[in-house]
């Protein structure tokens, strides 16, 4: 399947040919852009907001000040005009007063216009109010207070009335080119005001324009070849694992076309390697289906074709022993013995092996046991060996566990015939507790007996493996094989604890029952206990 996958940077039309534009290089020419476009706009704004400060600075820090000192100092001639008129009808002193006081404040209006204005312009104006405002003091004013007070004849008034008209039409003049020159501020502060906005509202402008290109523009290059990206990649996770993944875009997007593709072939050789394993994984089914056939097979023919001529050989061996025992001589009374011993043992070994192999093959039912039931049952077959040897068998309560009843006796029983085979000088002593770790029980079988080194913790639970010769102890050493074989059929494991001399610890860990959690309650329909194997079976198990 994977030959025909064409590369990661393939594609099936021209319209289907990666785009070699970098997505990170339009969005920096985009950036760039927008950025020198923001920076004029900012210039222009800043252009535009100086010239309405200078403007507005000019007409409310210069102008308007001026024209307020102007209208002020046409007041203080004024009254300059009005005192000298009644000072020269009354004769008396007080009339002068609005004099004095208006040619100190013409002084002062007349300073601060000065100050106020540049040197063109108004300011001329201001230099024909104040001359001529001299020229009235030198020909009229002055000379109307010099003969008022020497009680003689007064200047003639046309002549002073003809120099303050001249006053008045300089004073006027300042005035109104004042006016004008406010008015003309006051249109430049305006002209800078709309400036201002027509530079807002153009950036305003701009930036929705250039929002919704970028907006258009990012769904054309970069939205819709994610989304057909995304689209094919569906179509891959969905099962079609033969749908070729080519986007046209960006670089980065098509790079990430390719990585998908690539990712995808590698998908499909993984899937064809999975498929090929399956199908030598069914072979292997199949095959161990057969052998499982032919181990059953076997086991029909230890049970019935190899049993039958061994209890013949064992039957007529015995029938001679007993005949001719002490007729013939004791060499052939001792072969004799030799030949029905190892028919027994030869028996013994095809039962067991014929148990061990019936092992989770049976349509035996496992339910929920008291454990302790199970093990007060185990001790009370092994009545024999424990009235023999002295020995005693304790327990703590066990809990309530789910397993065949019939197996898991027998592991019960070939724990405890062990201890009390495998014993020391001391009478024996066997103690059964349980534990609770997390999820299974572990129930402990502590002895005094010989023990077993650590190092062969592993294989005593081989088949046909023993520490000792078959004189001194004897067996066929498929016993604790098949104990782990029972243990691990119910789900649980089985293990020799590493404990310190005398004795030794077998553990059987077995799951908690689902519907008892603690252990602490039966089954409402709790089988009895049946019966645990008999001697002969006791002999061929432990």
């Amino acid at each position: 399947m994977s030959g025909t996958e064409p590369g990661p940077a393939a594609a099936t039309d021209d319209g289907d040919r990666p785009d070699r534009r970098s997505l990170r290089r339009l969005l920096a020419i985009c950036g760039a852009v927008g950025l020198v476009v923001l920076l004029v706009a900012v210039v222009a704004a800043a252009v535009a907001m100086a010239a309405l400060d200078r403007n507005r600075t000019h007409l409310v820090d210069r102008l308007d000040p001026a024209a307020l000192a102007a209208a002020r100092l046409d007041a203080a001639l004024l009254d300059q005009e009005t005192g000298i008129r009644g000072y020269a009808l009354a004769g008396q002193p007080a009339f002068l007063d609005p004099y004095r006081q208006g040619r100190a404040d013409e002084a002062q209006q007349a300073a601060t216009v000065r100050a106020l204005l540049g040197p063109d312009g108004v300011r001329g104006d201001l230099d024909a109010v104040e001359s001529a405002a001299a020229q009235w003091h030198a020909t009229y004013a002055d000379p109307v207070v010099a003969a008022t007070a020497a009680r003689l004849p007064l200047p003639d008034a046309q002549t002073g009335k003809l120099a303050f008209d001249r006053v008045r039409a300089s004073t006027d003049t300042l005035v109104r080119d004042l006016s004008t020159e406010r008015a003309a501020a006051r249109a430049a502060v305006d002209s800078a005001a709309g400036l201002v906005r027509l530079v807002g509202i153009l950036v305003a402008v701009f930036l929705a324009v250039g929002l919704a290109v970028l907006l258009r523009w990012l769904r054309r290059v970069v939205v819709r070849p994610t989304e057909r990206l995304a689209a094919e990649v569906r179509e891959v996770a969905g099962g079609d694992v033969t749908r070729h993944v080519t986007v046209r875009g960006p670089r980065e997007i098509s790079a990430l076309a390719r990585d998908v593709e690539a990712m995808r072939q590698a998908l499909v050789a993984e899937t064809a390697t999975i498929e090929a394993a399956r199908v030598e994984l069914e072979e292997a089914g199949r095959e161990l289906e057969r052998s499982n056939s032919d181990l059953e097979q076997f086991a029909y023919v230890a049970s019935h074709d190899l049993q039958e001529p061994l209890r013949k050989v064992t039957s007529f061996c015995q029938l001679l022993q007993r005949r001719y025992g002490g007729e013939l001589d004791e060499r052939a009374d001792q072969y004799i013995e030799f030949a029905v011993d190892g028919a027994k043992r030869m028996q013994v070994l095809i039962n067991d092996l014929l148990a061990f192999s019936r092992v989770g093959r049976t349509d035996g039912k496992a339910e929920v046991l008291d454990a302790g039931q199970i093990l007060d049952r185990a001790a009370e077959n092994l009545g024999g060996a424990l009235e023999e040897s002295g020995g005693a068998i304790t327990h703590d309560p066990l809990p309530h566990v789910r397993a065949e009843p019939a197996l898991l006796a027998t592991v019960f029983q070939n724990l405890l015939g062990n201890a009390l085979k495998f014993r020391g000088e001391d009478p024996p002593r066997v103690h059964v507790s349980a534990t609770r770790d997390g999820d299974r029980w572990l129930l402990r079988f502590a002895d005094n007996g010989l023990g077993i080194e650590h190092e062969y913790a592993d294989r005593i639970f081989t088949i046909f493996q023993r520490l000792h010769g078959r004189s001194v102890y004897p067996g066929t050493g498929i016993g604790l094989a098949m104990c782990r074989k029972i243990v691990e059929h119910h789900g649980g494991s089985i293990w020799l604890e590493d404990t310190p001399p005398p004795g030794s610890t077998f553990v059987v860990a077995l799951p908690v029952v689902a519907d008892d959690p603690d252990g602490s309650g039966a089954d409402p329909e709790t089988p009895a206990v049946p019966p645990a194997p008999g001697p002969q079976e006791e002999a061929a198990h432990v």
